[in-house]
């Protein structure tokens, strides 16, 4: 479902209007990109904390959620706050670093719980770094420090926020399943019906807690091709 479309009248836009019985001066066009936004920061969230194994990224990025930066030589502490495109990052999935051989090796997370003796005698001697801790929001800490610098020597995956509407915005379309695109319409033209006291308010709040569940069982086990069995993690053995 496209963001606007005023030849058809099949947008959000115009079927979120039709639905709280309003024209575009009394509900404007940034009043329905709120909403609609808001509704993406929703269902990012959730997809983010439902499923660790299926990582949801908006398919409107247009980069992939994958990123690099120098390793720098005496330096410990790295923050990762937007992608090459400026969007936020939100949350990092794993740590890659390049070693001297020009091969890529798994870091291994770790957490300052977890080390039993004083943080600065742990790792204290410069020299590959092996270990990241998250210190804080997407800032992370290398044991030990590295003793060279190298160029796009850390690689970083992340997920990150939607691919947010704009008031200008016409032919694109919410980057989740088409399945979840009424949504938008109903929790946008819930909104309005809220703010403007609108009587089909009560109406309005039974369809959003239809498709807020659709939401949610859309996201729920989504990897149906996989066997949920315990197992231990992979180590390489080289």
């Amino acid at each position: 479902m496209q963001f606007s479309d005023n030849t058809n009248n099949t947008g959000i836009v115009q079927q979120v209007r039709s639905m709280m019985r309003v024209d575009a001066t009394q509900w404007p066009t940034y009043q329905v990109v709120n909403s609609v936004n808001n509704y993406l920061d929703t269902i990012t969230g959730y997809a983010i904390g439902a499923d660790r194994r299926f990582q949801f990224d908006d398919s409107n990025h247009t980069k992939l959620p994958i990123g690099t930066t120098d390793l720098t030589a005496t330096q410990s502490d790295y923050s990762f706050l937007t992608d090459e495109q400026g969007n936020s990052i939100l949350n990092l999935l794993r740590i890659d670093i390049l070693d001297d051989n020009g091969d890529w090796r798994k870091m291994t997370p770790i957490d300052e719980a977890d080390i039993n003796i004083a943080l600065d005698e742990f790792e204290e001697n410069n020299g590959d770094p092996i270990y990241y801790d998250k210190i804080a929001d997407n800032i992370i800490r290398l044991y030990p420090t590295p003793d060279t610098t190298v160029s796009a020597g850390l690689k970083f995956y992340f997920q990150r926020t939607p691919s947010y509407f704009a008031a200008t915005d016409t032919t694109k379309e919410p980057g989740v399943s088409p399945l979840l695109h009424r949504g938008f319409v109903v929790n946008a033209a819930y909104d309005g019906a809220m703010t403007l006291g609108l009587q089909n308010l009560q109406a309005l709040a039974s369809e959003r807690q239809e498709e807020y569940g659709k939401m949610t069982q859309a996201f729920d086990n989504r990897n149906t091709d996989e066997t949920a069995v315990m197992s231990p993690p992979y180590v390489n053995a080289e």
